[in-house]
């Protein structure tokens, strides 16, 4: 009989203490589920899709999301992946770049209680939240750094495409080196193709030819080209999106830093705390460390040329400086 009432008052304190049968956590429910279709180059590009995956993969490691994503090379079109992305079920479908946007907005319009993110351009509908970045304050800085470096008095920017995104990186730099240099030549050169590192090597080669000693490249994969010529011919390069630094280490003076690995790692921890989705347009500069240098290396910039770059940075943070973003 004591057995029995021990038994009892045993299954009495499991079923108290909750141990009759182990319930699931919300989060143990159910994950985030986070996809993104990558920009034309996809994975490889060395630049802003290969830093948007590593801080989806950083999320998933950290924060313990599921991510999923597509390239255009499988998809054949975008408008194929992002749906396929919707139907998979994720929360949150990505679109990186603003050659997304058309498609992007197809799929949104079908799906309109699906939530999804575009990357590089401003969407108005109201399913669709739009991160852009102030990517002429970071080129700002480049090409003042530009400027303190060159010897030559003669800076290149080659652009991917010639298109209003691009121009802010273009307009930005020649701003920043002219604000060093009044005097100073900036040749701007646009591949039409982010994903060509021989036409980017090739494109360089004319400008250093024509006296250029650094330059600049806003080309995804086209840019490493230009990185890369630049150590063949002892010039110097800064790099964009990503610290480019070890892809030619003995050119890389910096990198324009577009900090999208950070943004979309953000935009995960505020899925997984809850916090949700904001709508609208967040933009990001370098007062929201959305953009910034990366560490200055090869060169040896004296005190007072690092003071100047400090400054400047300060002054863009707080709009003492405008910079300019259209033709």
């Amino acid at each position: 009989m004591k057995i029995k009432q021990l038994t009892s008052f045993l299954i009495i304190i499991c079923l108290l203490a909750g141990c009759a049968a182990p319930q699931k956590s919300e989060k143990q429910a159910k994950k985030i589920k986070i996809g993104i279709m990558l920009s034309d180059v996809g994975l490889g590009d060395q630049s802003f899709s290969d830093a948007a995956f590593n801080g989806l993969s950083k999320a998933r490691d950290e924060l313990g999301i599921l991510f999923d994503y597509r390239e255009l090379k499988d998809s054949k079109t975008y408008e194929n992946g992002i749906e396929q992305l919707v139907k998979e079920g994720n929360d949150v479908v990505i679109g990186l770049g603003f050659a997304v946007q058309a498609d992007l907005e197809k799929v949104a319009k079908k799906y309109p209680k699906q939530k999804f993110i575009l990357v590089d351009s401003v969407s108005t509908l109201p399913n669709v939240t739009s991160i852009t970045f102030r990517e002429d304050q970071g080129s700002f800085l480049a090409g003042a750094l530009a400027a303190l470096t060159s010897k030559s008095n003669k800076l290149g920017f080659i652009g991917g495409d010639d298109v209003e995104l691009i121009h802010k990186f273009e307009n930005g730099f020649k701003q920043g080196a002219r604000f060093i240099n009044p005097k100073i030549k900036v040749e701007s050169v646009y591949a039409g193709d982010f994903g060509n590192d021989k036409l980017g090597a090739e494109i360089a080669r004319k400008m250093i030819h024509n006296g250029t000693d650094v330059l600049y490249a806003a080309a995804g994969f086209t840019g490493v080209g230009v990185l890369r010529t630049a150590e063949e011919y002892d010039k110097y390069a800064i790099g964009v999106d990503s610290d480019q630094y070890f892809y030619a280490e003995k050119a890389v003076i910096s990198s324009m830093q577009k900090n999208i690995d950070i943004a979309l790692y953000q935009v995960a921890k505020n899925l997984v705390d809850h916090k949700g989705l904001q709508k609208g347009q967040i933009q990001l500069g370098l007062k929201e460390n959305g953009i910034g240098l990366a560490p200055i290396r090869v060169i040896h910039l004296s005190d007072k040329d690092q003071q100047t770059l400090d400054s400047l940075k300060e002054k863009l943070s707080s709009e003492e400086i405008k910079t300019i973003i259209n033709k």
